[in-house]
């Protein structure tokens, strides 16, 4: 590849992966907004979160294309393979990231509806809304820089999502207990709290992408220990 279709390369590489931080900090918002109108119960910022998706799914499949264009032109090789891959990999979880917080959205409508959303403990979910979403901030900074350090310390995060997860379900399974008439709004509650730990998961996947990128390693689905000493 002579120096100037080199250059052309790495201009097409940093616009989508530009693309990309768009796209992820379109979904942070969508989260945000997302945790808002859980906290204050408030159908009209639900709906904001329900539009939204619509602009978040148009982006994955703008990115995808562009994608398909650069491999079939480029014959990309080695790394900037690795990077392409990745980076189609990271635009589906940031998608499903966006699909999550509408769930939280339609599921706080449901919530509303049923008139019980004052009684319901949902200020203890804040804590691992707060969690998630400060993750998948943390990993869309770690892909920017492509950093290794930063993509392993997210995978350790999700451990804690994943504990106040299983410490809010045994809440509200003894609050359902307590008062029978708020099973159903409570079940919804429940979905809340799978879609806010599911956030955290599509996280830790991009985190993977990342040391896949730099390090040629697939790190998915293996022991935290194994992971750092694939880094090191």
């Amino acid at each position: 590849m002579d120096k100037h279709i080199s250059s052309q390369f790495d201009a097409e590489l940093g616009s989508v992966s530009s693309r990309v931080l768009e796209l992820g900090g379109l979904v942070e918002s969508q989260i945000r907004h997302a945790v808002y109108s859980l906290s204050q119960f408030s159908t009209e910022v639900a709906d904001q979160v329900i539009a939204t998706e619509s602009q978040v799914n148009s982006m994955e499949v703008e990115i995808d294309r562009d994608l398909s264009s650069i491999i079939a032109r480029r014959q990309p090789t080695a790394r900037d393979l690795r990077l392409l891959i990745a980076i189609s990999k990271i635009t589906a979880n940031l998608e499903r990231a966006g699909d999550e917080s509408e769930k939280i959205a339609r599921m706080v409508k449901s919530i509303i509806n049923s008139g019980n959303s004052r009684a319901l403990p949902s200020s203890e979910l804040r804590i691992a809304a707060d969690l998630a979403s400060g993750l998948l901030r943390k990993a869309l900074d770690a892909f920017a820089r492509l950093d290794v350090t930063e993509a392993v310390s997210i995978l350790k995060e999700d451990d804690l999502i994943d504990a106040e997860f299983d410490g809010f379900v045994r809440k509200l399974v003894t609050y359902m207990m307590e008062d029978p008439r708020t099973i159903s709004a409570s079940l919804d509650l429940l979905f809340v709290a799978k879609a806010i730990e599911r956030i955290g998961d599509h996280s830790k996947n991009i985190a993977e992408f990342i040391i896949y990128v730099v390090k040629g390693a697939d790190v998915r689905h293996i022991a935290l220990a194994d992971v750092e000493s694939a880094v090191q």
